[in-house]
């Protein structure tokens, strides 16, 4: 048997092997795609297993996280921090080998796949970040940023809506540094893609832009590895590679829908290692050669990530303000007085729209925050969130930038504001490459009833705990005239529910900016912002308490001597919760009005400081909110109630659906005072 056959079919093997001890699992397309994945990681990837976060490094992503089982055994075998005793543990309980990639860069793992079509935006996303980052910062014999991204997709995967609002964007923005090879096996979990899936998937993508090769035969290495020369050498497009392969080759199985996802039996297995050649014992078998084969790319790319130091020490030299900021970015990503440079809005009972304010705080942060790049669904003159002259990421000399809205400043790669278009999942799917490249702090933003659209993006950033943040504009019934269909209701509510995400509804300008400082700084994962359209006041902060109380998620804005009665609010409901507590006071009723924009920073805090905020003693309570009253039972207990919203709204002027809805001081001050008469009969 040849080298080259002797290694693909230890990838299968090895593949095959963890399927069958974990007796779960994926076989067929690590047997179908062995020889793709073989070229891709001996002859192409630059990769260093000693510096796995060499920033100009290779990036590899799976997309198809069912074939999990080949991801592995190429890392294993490549060197990287991955054993074999973890192979042996695939999907087993605390090992690095779970049934899908979830992002560990030590191991190799790029990114978390496996819901269908994430990783093919994830390597949109990470296309970018290379490109942005060779614009600003390669000078002329200095190759700051050259590396590729390649990504293993199925037709699963170019079945899903994702990957077509990620490819139609890639394309339009000329990714030449994306490879894409498509393990075409006409094959899915539930049949033949007959079933469902008979489009001409190269014609699409050649009306994406992209640049299309297919390769009949999925186990020609050499046709494979020409397919990926040619696609290499492509510097204006992105590159789809389709490669036509047999699911479950070499078993009794191949091309069969029931070797997709079903461990083979002992009888299938010991026949399909007999066709292959392989050896039926010891399992988890690797022949001498192949390991030597296989650990030369990580020897090369170890003295690649050595020239590259050398010649980042020279680049460093010739241009020491680059240098500077390209550190700066691949660190914190925030330089010196950031937080200085954060706005303080005077109080103004007029007041501005949180989204407006969250406008200004990011323009005045955009300078010192080198790594802030983003943008919208095509709303920035509606979310407000654009950084003002920091230029378009466009093809280079594609257009004029009058043409780019809100945006202003350079129309080319170099260009921090990322116009996504009306694609919310494929914007969240990319911002997730962009956080897992790394050197970036990226955003996105949509009105929030659309948070819907973009939130499969959003509960892997927060599985993977990826620094994202997500600014959702537009935040209740009080949209107005546009109606129930983008009238957010049970969305805050939604967000809330998905571990790991820290969600925050600020109540004023001054809360906004204590919230982006929070954003900035969490680095446990994403970060949700929830603005409103209208006006709110500005409140006067020598009578109420400082908005720094928004780093503890919960604080008392006003209180009262003798406490009988708690408001709860968060965003705009915080007004007339103040409001109501100044009837309520006047009454006699010992008041406290607690603004709680962000439950899961509260949830943080020790529980002295929780039960200062609400003494367990006080269950006089009221939470305000216009949305959904799921969750605030927890804070307000089983003797106090929520004011909320359990039906969709109505189109009319945004003041009169809130007064329709009862939300009025008024009002609320109505249902405190009821509750509290309830309490004290």
């Amino acid at each position: 048997m040849k080298t080259e056959e002797l290694c693909i079919n230890t990838i299968r093997m090895l593949a095959l092997d963890m399927v069958q001890k974990a007796n779960s699992g994926h076989p067929g397309m690590p047997l179908g795609a062995a020889p793709a994945a073989y070229v891709i990681w001996t002859r192409f990837m630059r990769f260093s297993p000693a510096g796995p976060r060499w920033a100009n490094r290779d990036r590899f992503v799976l997309s198809a996280g069912h074939a999990s089982a080949l991801l592995y055994a190429c890392l294993h075998l490549t060197g990287h921090d991955l054993s074999l005793e973890e192979l042996k543990n695939f999907r087993q309980w605390g090992s690095k080998t779970p049934g899908h990639p979830e992002i560990c860069i030590p191991c190799g793992i790029e990114t978390t796949t496996g819901p269908l079509g994430q990783g093919f935006a994830n390597g949109v996303g990470m296309a970018i970040a290379e490109r942005h980052l060779a614009a600003r910062f390669n000078r002329p014999g200095y190759d700051v940023a050259d590396h590729y991204t390649y990504v293993m997709v199925s037709d699963g995967d170019l079945m899903e809506g994702i990957a077509s609002e990620a490819a139609s964007l890639a394309g339009h923005l000329g990714l030449g540094r994306l490879i894409c090879l498509y393990d075409s096996n006409s094959v899915c979990l539930a049949g033949d893609t007959k079933l469902s899936f008979t489009e001409d998937v190269g014609r699409r993508f050649e009306a994406y832009d992209w640049h299309v090769q297919t390769v009949p035969d999925g186990n020609d290495i050499a046709a494979i590895e020409e397919a990926v020369t040619a696609a290499g050498a492509e510097g204006s497009k992105p590159s789809l590679i389709i490669v036509r392969s047999h699911i479950g080759y070499g078993s009794p199985r191949q091309d069969s829908h029931k070797v997709h996802g079903s461990p083979l039996s002992e009888e299938d297995v010991a026949k399909t290692k007999e066709h292959l050649g392989w050896p039926l014992e010891p399992t988890f078998h690797i022949p001498d050669e192949v390991l030597s084969c296989f650990r030369a790319p990580g020897e090369r790319g170890a003295e690649l990530e050595s020239g590259w130091n050398r010649m980042m020490g020279e680049y460093g030299d010739r241009n020491p303000e680059l240098m500077a900021e390209w550190k700066l970015m691949m660190s914190t990503g925030m330089g010196k007085g950031w937080d200085e440079a954060v706005p303080v809005f005077e109080a103004d009972p007029e007041g501005i729209a949180t989204r407006a304010a969250g406008g200004q705080v990011m323009n005045a942060l955009a300078g010192y925050v080198p790594s802030l790049v983003g943008g919208s669904a095509d709303l920035d003159p509606s979310t407000n969130t654009a950084l003002k002259g920091k230029g378009s990421f466009q093809v280079p000399g594609s257009g004029d930038e009058n043409m780019s809205g809100a945006v202003t400043g350079a129309w080319g790669y170099e260009g921090r504001n990322i116009a996504f278009g009306v694609r919310e999942l494929g914007m969240g799917g990319i911002l997730n490459g962009l956080a897992a490249h790394g050197g970036f702090i990226p955003y996105g933003s949509t009105f929030l009833v659309f948070a819907d659209y973009v939130r499969p993006a959003i509960r892997l950033s927060a599985l993977s705990g990826l620094h994202a943040i997500y600014i959702f504009t537009h935040d209740s019934i009080a949209v107005g005239e546009d109606g129930p269909t983008h009238q957010p209701v049970e969305h805050v509510a939604s967000l809330r529910a998905i571990p790991g995400l820290t969600v925050i509804r600020p109540a004023d300008a001054n809360e906004v900016a204590e919230a982006w400082k929070v954003a900035l700084k969490h680095r446990k994962g994403p970060v949700v912002l929830i603005h409103g359209r209208q006006k709110l006041p500005i409140l006067d902060r020598t009578v109420y308490a400082p908005a720094e109380g928004l780093h503890r998620g919960a604080y008392v804005l006003s209180d009262a001597d003798e406490l009988e009665l708690i408001l709860l609010a968060s965003g705009s409901e915080v007004h007339l919760a103040v409001e109501a507590g100044e009837i309520l006071t006047n009454e006699g009723i010992g008041t406290r009005v607690v603004s709680m924009p962000s439950w899961e920073l509260f949830e943080e805090q020790p529980e002295e400081y929780r039960n200062e905020v609400l003494p367990p003693e006080i269950d006089t309570r009221l939470a305000i909110e216009a949305g959904v009253a799921q969750g605030w039972h927890k804070y307000v207990g089983r003797r106090g109630e929520v004011m909320g919203v359990e039906r969709f709204g109505a189109s009319a002027p945004g003041s009169e659906v809130l007064s329709k809805f009862g939300f009025t001081a008024a009002n609320a001050a109505e249902r405190a005072r009821l509750l509290f008469k309830k309490h004290r009969g």
